[in-house]
């Protein structure tokens, strides 16, 4: 059963969850997710790496893009372990390479993650922006995402146990989404979602935080775009998957405790894969961000 928890708990939780530990100039601890089961979300992991590369360059360089790759599944409970190397420290520019890793149950340690980030001195420069913001319901006349979960339980009874308590564990991100995501319906559609997301309750003014949190919930609702021509869902044990990598470009900053527009697409799937694409929106129309990822996407065999 889940336990109520006030939204500016479960954002405390998070901003702890993402405020991993310095262990010396380049290492670092990233605590486990407090009643974490399973495997660790990606966008975690992603989130982990990125602070603990910010936490090793000066702060007037800014962190324009990351790029990441999932190698193997984490484990909840254990903690994640970030080494980080120092490849370029330039005048205007800096690169941080990450290694994440997870000590097993038989005492090895292993890479769960590859993650290189690339940092800047804000400066003046040319500026356009050729994509306008899509024109959406605002997230006002929207329903939250955990009331539609809640219908969809309510809709089949005989969801497994661990779906539904998945389903229905309290979020710090609220989420509330324009489209139908695949796993409220099972009608193939376009590949193509638009979803409002800020955290449940204000967060610190710490830019590099907001930074952290916006990558962290990137890994939302991104690899699912995929599925949505197929009219499949992994809440219905239809599929199985994972994300192979993560890409992300931080255009502007901005805060993530304030509403912004999520605006996906998946030009491709095939071979076992889906690629993703992702454009991060202010409520004024400026791009933010712009996200890219591919995942492994299979149909679930049936038991034989």
């Amino acid at each position: 059963m889940n336990t109520y928890k006030k939204p500016q708990e479960l954002v405390d939780g998070l901003v702890r969850l993402l405020s991993v530990t310095r262990n010396s100039d380049d290492h670092f601890t990233g605590l486990p997710q407090i009643g974490g089961v399973g495997r660790v979300f990606g966008g975690q992991v992603i989130a982990q790496a990125l602070m603990a590369a910010q936490n090793s360059v000066p702060a007037e360089k800014i962190a324009h893009s990351l790029h990441a790759f999932f190698l193997r599944g984490g484990k909840e409970g254990p903690p994640i372990d970030y080494s980080i190397a120092c490849d370029f420290d330039g005048r205007s520019f800096a690169n941080r390479r990450v290694v994440a890793s997870q000590t097993g149950e038989d005492g090895i340690s292993r890479a769960i993650l590859n993650l290189t980030a690339s940092f800047q001195i804000a400066e003046d420069g040319l500026e356009h922006q050729e994509c306008s913001m899509p024109d959406v319901t605002p997230p006002e006349r929207l329903k939250s995402d955990m009331d539609l979960r809640r219908a969809v339980i309510d809709a089949q009874p005989d969801m497994p146990e661990t779906t539904r308590q998945l389903m229905l564990r309290p979020r710090p991100i609220e989420m509330r989404t324009i489209d139908r995501l695949h796993w409220m319906n099972s009608e193939p559609r376009e590949p193509a979602a638009h979803s409002w997301f800020r955290t449940a309750a204000p967060l610190p003014d710490d830019p590099a935080l907001h930074r952290a949190v916006i990558a962290y919930a990137s890994d939302y609702t991104l690899l699912g775009t995929s599925a949505l021509p197929h009219g499949l869902s992994w809440m219905r044990g239809e599929l199985t998957g994972a994300s192979l990598d993560h890409t992300i470009w931080f255009h502007r900053p901005a805060r993530a405790d304030d509403w912004l527009l999520y605006a996906t697409d998946s030009p491709w799937s095939g071979g076992g894969r889906g690629f993703n694409r992702g454009r991060i929106f202010t409520r004024s129309g400026t791009l933010i961000a712009s996200v890219a990822q591919e995942g492994m996407i299979r149909r679930r065999r049936s038991p034989a």
